[in-house]
């Protein structure tokens, strides 16, 4: 089982640093899926940092501080909630499994780390 946490939290690192990144330099797809969301480029930066502390929380939680990874993938769960819901009320149907998956990493990734 903790193999298996290790690989769900590792995997929901990478995928949340990797995004993050993608926030900060503002990659052509990042600008195209917020403006089709309606989401500010004023707020990239702001949502970068969020996915990247969302990240060091969950890597924390694996190097042994349990109450941060909890805290962490929670803080991740409620966000990447809100991207698929607000990608429902803008009703952009073509990429909302991108956020659906990262909020099937933070729900796996909290669950492992509540069990843990």
């Amino acid at each position: 089982m903790f193999v298996l946490y290790v690989v769900v939290a590792g995997a929901t690192v990478l995928a949340n640093t990797g995004i993050a990144g993608a926030d900060l330099v503002r990659a052509d797809f990042v600008l195209a899926n917020s403006a089709e969301v309606g989401v500010p480029r004023s707020w990239l930066p702001w949502l970068a940092g969020l996915k990247a502390a969302g990240a060091a929380g969950v890597l924390l939680g694996l190097l042994g501080v349990p109450v941060i990874g909890i805290a962490a993938a929670g803080g991740l769960v409620a966000f990447f909630l809100g991207a698929v819901i607000a990608h429902l009320r803008a009703r952009v149907y073509h990429n909302v499994a991108f956020p659906g998956c990262y909020l099937a990493l933070a729900v796996a990734s909290l669950a492992f780390a509540a069990l843990r």
